[in-house]
């Protein structure tokens, strides 16, 4: 995943003119049907009972558990973000999936552990 402009520009903030940023006690995985940028853009799924899921990190920025959307909307997942919010908030990382996702209504979509990693380019 990319860094969103919104968090480049925090983290340069940070380092470089000592302003202080305090990072968010939680991420939260966003699924998208169209492509993210680095300026936020996307659209985020909507319906059923979708809903930004927590996502936890290992020392390696590598998603350390299993995480689980269910009772999907019918739709075509292109694209996942990371958000310091549950709803709202800001973009902080983002990337299009190495395949596109068809779910059908109510289905249950899972990323396992390990298949979502930060790298910072």
């Amino acid at each position: 995943m990319g860094m969103t402009d919104y968090l480049e520009g925090k983290l340069s903030d940070h380092t470089v003119r000592h302003v202080s940023y305090t990072s968010p006690t939680t991420v939260y995985l966003a699924l998208f049907t169209s492509a993210t940028d680095d300026t936020g853009g996307g659209t985020e799924c909507t319906g059923g009972s979708y809903a930004r899921q927590a996502a936890a990190f290992s020392a390696s920025w590598i998603t350390s558990g299993t995480i689980t959307f269910t009772n999907m909307p019918a739709c075509t997942v292109t694209h996942a973000a990371l958000f310091d919010a549950s709803t709202s908030g800001n973009m902080l990382y983002h990337n299009a999936l190495g395949s596109s996702k068809m779910v059908p209504a109510g289905a249950t979509l899972t990323i396992a552990a390990g298949d979502v990693t930060v790298v910072l380019t």
